[in-house]
């Protein structure tokens, strides 16, 4: 079996990276993300460095273009990889975007360094179709083919197919790499199918110990937070990761305003304010191609899911501060999206700091907060009258909160189950990664009973 080595994802949720070693000289990376909430280190410049050779890899391989997934990719090219950067076709035309933005946070600012990195990045990547084969490895030892198939997790992402043949006609070996798998009847994007099977499997595990209510339960909480929100006359906050999460929510928004009955439906504004996630939604605009049946239907009727009427998009920091301050005093009922997703930073944090003490607003999460964020600890202590510390501020929480696990884009512990299931040749081997300890244990669990019940056998990695 060949072997895999994982630079990240292993034991925690974020800082995707993983190794498969072909033989002493030819090895492949699969992602290069950063770590993120309790993964990362205390010393954020230590997380950057690309401590493990990387002589041997032949191409880089993303099923996705979210930071924890991507962000270590300058420090993989200022550590001279040259080699190619291989994505689906819409990846290519997002990852850009990602990297301008991860070189901004936390690596530079300079214009030229900026430009000179995605001129380097322009040259190196390498777009491969849906469902069709790529050499990435020849030589004298053997030869290494990749095919990316879609993940649902987001425009653009990937599951990784690996098949490797010795050149001295030794057995065929088919790894698969899950990146990150999105959770079916996601607004946007087709669901994933199972790959038709392999001998080893890197399984993601986010929700492996959870399952999401369906999108008719989602929608409806979604639609809860913001009746709440017309009647106090507040501000609903959705802290949204810029990619997926945001045009998601926008999708879902549009469809409830277009069937709601009443005036107020009509006037409530719905606000991003994200120049990043603005810029990430024009893209997904141009790429229709890639949406699924159910929002190809809503383009036929002449409706506009990602650019509807009462759609504002902020993008000054002047008019960001405005905004706040016009929502957190005025008491006209909204949505705003912004970043970050885990509450981390970004513009979602003078929301917070200026509504969460106000019973009027309420906080909606629609995705996965990672241990130690203040997206978990307002979660957690927000629904008990509790209090979180933002920037050295002590906040008390008197906004209502509330999750919606469905619109986290990953799949849960039954898809994760299905994903393997759905094969026709199930893995002997399953490492799982990406996952906290108490999901990625549970999921163990629960993969071993299943191939017990089938009478079958699997080492399962966790």
């Amino acid at each position: 079996m060949l072997d895999i080595i994982h630079h990240g994802g292993a034991t925690g949720v974020t800082g995707s990276c993983h190794q498969l070693i072909l033989n002493n000289e030819h090895s492949l990376l699969i992602d290069c993300g950063l770590f993120q909430g309790e993964d990362a280190p205390e010393d954020t410049f230590e997380q950057l460095k690309i401590e493990f050779d990387i002589s041997t890899v032949q191409a880089l391989v993303i099923t996705h273009v979210h930071l924890d997934h991507v962000g270590r990719l300058p420090y993989l090219l200022a550590a001279g990889f040259k080699g190619p950067i291989i994505c689906s076709e819409p990846s290519v035309k997002l990852l850009p975007l990602v990297i301008e933005d991860a070189l901004k946070i936390g690596f530079t600012r300079n214009a030229q360094l900026i430009e000179r990195f995605q001129e380097q990045l322009k040259q190196q990547i390498v777009s491969v179709p849906y469902g069709k084969w790529h050499r990435v490895a020849y030589n004298t030892i053997g030869t290494a083919r990749i095919k990316l198939k879609r993940a649902g997790h987001i425009l653009g992402s990937s599951y990784v197919e690996v098949a490797y043949q010795s050149a001295d006609g030794g057995e065929k070996q088919r790894i698969v790499f899950s990146g990150d798998l999105g959770a079916p009847h996601a607004p946007l994007l087709p669901a994933p199918k199972s790959s038709s099977g392999c001998h080893q499997l890197v399984l993601e595990s986010t929700y492996g110990n959870r399952t999401h209510p369906d999108r008719r339960q989602r929608r409806a909480v979604l639609k809860r937070a913001i009746e709440q929100a017309l009647t106090n006359g507040g501000t609903v906050m959705v802290p949204a990761f810029s990619i997926g999460r945001t045009q998601e929510l926008l999708y879902e928004l549009e469809g409830i305003i277009h069937d709601a009955k009443g005036s107020q439906w009509k006037k409530l504004e719905i606000i991003v304010d994200s120049p990043l996630a603005a810029r990430f939604t024009k893209v997904y605009r141009e790429l229709k191609p890639y949406w699924d049946k159910e929002a190809q239907s809503r383009l036929k009727k002449g409706r506009h899911p990602l650019n509807f009427a009462s759609l504002h998009t902020v993008e000054s920091h002047t008019e960001h501060e405005q905004t706040v301050e016009y929502l957190a005093n005025n008491g006209r009922p909204a949505v705003v999206i912004a970043a970050s997703g885990m509450c981390a930073g970004g513009r979602i944090m003078n929301y917070l700091k200026a509504m969460l003490n106000d019973a009027r607003h309420q906080v909606l999460f629609v995705g996965y907060q990672g241990a130690g964020t203040p997206g978990r600890a307002i979660q957690q202590y927000g629904p008990q009258g509790g209090w979180v510390e933002l920037d050295g501020q002590r906040i008390d929480i008197k906004a209502g909160v509330t999750s919606i696990s469905g619109y986290s884009a990953h799949a849960d512990q039954k898809d994760l189950l299905n994903f393997v299931k759905r094969m026709r040749h199930w893995p002997s081997i399953i490492r799982l990664v990406h996952g906290d300890q108490t999901a990625r244990e549970t999921l163990k669990h629960e993969l071993e009973n299943l191939y017990k019940r089938k009478g079958r056998s699997v080492t399962v990695k966790s």
